[in-house]
């Protein structure tokens, strides 16, 4: 057996993107409440930013990882106008047909694909942006999931992670309470679900820092490799440049 971690558990490489899935399918029908809850619609905010930061422009191509519920990939789509395009991904089919659904609905035909970010069924060189919000620290081989990433891009391009990051230490201790006391019985009492969100406070702990997945990303491709902490580091945009 390879082992790896499902938050705080050890289990086998096999079995944790079965796990996470099921995390996802339980949390689909309330994630977006979930987050406005859970960040007191901080979010958006972080979301704004990572659009503002991917200044994209018209006829870029982009591609969306662990897109969910499509916040970004709409943002997106309003950059790149008709002539440029937006792929809208996750391996989770419930959290994709939410978003499918939520991007029909505002009028918003995007291409929609079912798929491991560590198996991307995509060409090399094809995109001008690649992102991923909030879906890396779930991801079994984040290795393996960012050289592939950097293998879609074309050289020049950027990857941007926007992910839970490691928060600066006059915050922990509330962090901490606020993760393992009050975020539980959120998931409780909204969705029903705690043992989510549960593994969600876990998740972030187990998730390499600022500095460690900057690191990660320079060995897998990306020559220049910046990091933008919010909210006193309990979110971090790294932003990667494929050299």
């Amino acid at each position: 057996m390879t082992a790896t971690h499902f938050g705080f558990q050890t289990v086998d490489e096999r079995d944790k993107a079965q796990r996470v899935r099921g995390v996802f399918d339980s949390v689909a029908p309330r994630y977006d409440l979930m987050n406005d809850l859970m960040s007191g619609g901080l979010h958006r905010v972080w979301k704004a930013y990572t659009v503002m930061v991917a200044n994209l422009r018209e006829g870029d191509r982009v591609l969306d990882i662990a897109g969910g519920t499509g916040d970004l990939a709409l943002a997106f789509s309003k950059k790149v106008g008709a002539s440029g395009e937006v792929v809208h991904t996750d391996i989770n089919e419930a959290m994709l047909r939410t978003g499918r659904d939520r991007l029909i609905n505002r009028g918003i035909v995007l291409p929609t694909v079912v798929c491991d970010a560590e198996q991307l069924p995509f060409p090399d060189g094809h995109f001008d942006l690649v992102s991923v919000a909030f879906g890396l620290r779930n991801m079994t081989r984040k290795d393996k999931a960012i050289a592939e990433m950097a293998r879609v891009l074309k050289n020049r391009g950027r990857l941007l992670v926007l992910e839970f990051s490691k928060v600066a230490a006059p915050l922990k201790k509330f962090y901490d309470l606020y993760s393992f006391q009050v975020l539980p019985r959120l998931g409780e009492w909204v969705a029903g679900d705690a043992d989510s969100y549960r593994y969600l406070a876990e998740s972030i702990r187990m998730h390499p820092g600022q500095v460690e997945l900057k690191a990660l990303m320079q060995r897998q491709g990306f020559g220049h490799v910046d990091f933008h902490n919010m909210t006193g580091g309990v979110v971090a945009l790294h932003v990667g440049v494929k050299c």
